[in-house]
């Protein structure tokens, strides 16, 4: 069990990640990189740096890794901040829990580049890692020169998951066929003046709050496109939804930003999308990154790995405490 020492810690390391009136940009950056860049990689991952169409990228290489999937990370930090720096060490636990490649981009932020600017960096970075892919696919299959479409994951986390789900609603047919699964993390999924995370005052939790939700959107792009599906993803219809990729979302129990997860759990079930809803107790915003001081975010990073190596997840303590709060949940989307 966490103590509370550690909880406050842990809510400490996370308010780093999102953006305030209060705060200098120039100095939010740096103490992202700061409070989340580690030199030491964890279990042997290995990392290079690669250019896609112009825009740089880690790619982070377990030591033991399927040579016929990848996944692309799109990071948080409140469509002003973060980086694949920062996300370095994140990103190097998930490749080892998953067995796979993971592609980190360093797309383009605001308020220099607004919106669409960091979905178009995304799209010609999807485009040139699925050509590399289906060609190494290609050498790699019984039948050389057959062009096979690579497996290819789409993950992301905060206002990174806005941008990630807009890539997805852009993406032609055929690319988007490729995408086995989208994994979400506290996903900012409404940035609409109508939200009630926006239009109430004074709504927050442990670590975000309604009033940084309005600051950061307003930097990303101008008022009136707020209710495009591109930025509030909540708000895409039933037929741009149809034929998406199976959804994972996993977020905190106590975070402002679960009504909004349970309501697009809901959008894609209405089309036909399958999308499973994963509730932790106790948990804040981006729980995730707090390794060193919540068991939970091992918990949690470990069965990522088990949903993307198709492992079947063992009945443990922690699963049992969670089924009340998932049973809930279903009940009232009934």
């Amino acid at each position: 069990m966490n103590s509370s020492q550690d909880r406050k810690a842990a809510i400490k390391k996370l308010k780093t990640l999102v953006y305030s009136t209060r705060q200098d940009l120039d100095v939010f950056r740096k103490n992202i990189e700061k409070t989340f860049y580690s030199p030491i990689l964890p279990n042997h991952v290995e990392f290079s740096e690669h250019t896609y169409s112009q825009v740089n990228c880690d790619i982070l290489m377990p030591e033991i890794y399927s040579t016929g999937k990848i996944m692309l990370y799109i990071h948080g930090g409140s469509f002003v901040g973060g980086s694949k720096k920062a996300y370095r060490s994140f990103c190097a636990s998930l490749a080892s829990a998953t067995s796979c490649r993971v592609v980190v981009p360093d797309y383009s932020l605001a308020p220099a580049n607004t919106f669409p600017k960091g979905i178009e960096d995304l799209q010609l970075v999807f485009r040139s890692v699925f050509t590399e892919e289906q060609i190494a696919k290609s050498l790699d299959s019984a039948n050389p020169g057959k062009a096979e479409n690579p497996e290819i994951i789409i993950a992301a986390d905060g206002s990174g998951a806005s941008i990630a789900l807009a890539l997805l609603l852009n993406l032609r047919e055929r690319y988007r066929e490729c995408i086995s699964r989208v994994i979400l993390f506290s996903p900012w999924l409404n940035l609409t003046s109508d939200s009630p995370l926006i239009k109430e005052k004074k709504v927050h939790d442990e670590v975000m709050s309604g009033d940084c939700l309005r600051r950061s959107a307003d930097i990303y792009t101008y008022e009136t496109n707020l209710s495009n599906p591109l930025v509030s993803p909540i708000l895409a219809s039933k037929e741009q939804l149809l034929g998406f990729p199976p959804v994972y979302i996993q977020i905190g129990e106590k975070e402002i930003l679960l009504d909004d997860a349970k309501q697009f759990q809901r959008n894609l079930h209405n089309a036909g999308c399958g999308c499973e809803l994963d509730i932790w107790p106790d948990m804040m915003f981006m729980f995730q990154l707090a390794d060193e001081y919540l068991e939970e975010s091992h918990l949690a990073i470990e069965k990522i790995g088990r949903l993307i190596t198709y492992q079947e997840e063992k009945t443990d303590e922690l699963t049992l405490t969670r089924a009340p709060v998932l049973e809930s949940s279903l009940d009232s989307e009934a």
